[in-house]
Parts: structure tokens; sequence; C-alpha cells
């Protein structure tokens, strides 16, 4: 009688059950809370983790012109919190999704690429970018799908 082999142990990959964690970068704007819409609905049928990120801009010191930056910034996030925990609310027993609000510091792409790794992110999901002046040099999405390390959705 022959030997048989062992089948080799099922090892996990990330994101290939679906995603596990969902992360959505907010900052106040139309197409950037439709994303969060959106994400929340992928969040709810994979029964994932939607992480809503803001990321906090950091200005040089002379830039602000005396204006308190992190103060400002700070009261954004929080605005945005309340206002994503109020939708929450409202559809509170019609429909759930597990969520979690982070705020990161930086650029908006490096700190949605920091948010992803920390959170081990299995997609990120983003609103197209209302500059027209990124269609020369690049949005942060294109960013995001250029660097290849996520699902990238982007929201219009």
């Amino acid at each position: 009688m022959t030997e048989q082999q062992q089948p080799a142990p099922h090892r996990f990959e990330r994101g290939t059950d679906g995603p596990k964690v969902i992360v959505v970068g907010v900052d106040g704007s139309a197409s950037s809370l439709r994303a969060a819409a959106y994400a929340g609905g992928l969040a709810r049928r994979q029964n994932a983790l939607l992480a809503i990120v803001y990321v906090q801009p950091v200005m040089p010191a002379g830039t602000a012109l005396g204006v308190p930056v992190a103060e400002t910034t700070g009261e954004i996030a929080e605005g945005l919190e309340a206002e994503i925990r109020a939708a929450a609310e409202r559809v509170k027993g019609i429909w759930e999704v597990r969520w979690e609000f982070h705020t990161f510091r930086g650029d908006p792409y490096t700190g949605l690429v920091t948010a992803a790794d920390e959170l081990r992110a299995d997609a990120v999901v983003v609103g197209a970018s209302e500059q027209a002046g990124h269609r020369f040099i690049g949005s942060v999405a294109l960013r995001l799908v250029k660097a290849g390390r996520w699902p990238v959705t982007v929201v219009p």
C-alpha cells in the first residue's frame, strides 16, 4: 500500500473570502459621503467592519497664518463623526452595520494608506475627486489604485 500524500493545510489569504474590513475615506465632500454610503452597503452585505477614516491635513505653521489648524481639523473630525453617528442611529433597526471612526494625520493619500495598513483593510472606497486639476496631476483615488495593495472602489 502506498503512502497517500496529505493535502497542504488551508492558508487564509486576506480578501479571498470577501472583505472583512472596508476602509472608506471621508472629508465632508459630497463624493466622500456617497462613498461612505456605498461602503456602508458593502459592509452590511458582507458582514464586514466599516472603518470610516478622516485624514486631518498637516499644514506648515506659516501656512496657517495664525489660524489654529489642528483645532479646526479636529472640529471637522468631530462634526463628521457626529453626522455619521446620527445617520447610523436613523437606520438602526432597518439595517445594521459594524463601524468605527478613525482620524489620521497627513496628506489624504498617505493617511489612507496608513489607515488601510494599520486596520488590515481588504478593500478601500473613496469618492471621486471634485477638483478639476486632478485630471492632470492625479487624484488620491488614482494613486491608491496604482499602489495595487487593495481593491479600490471609486464612487462618483
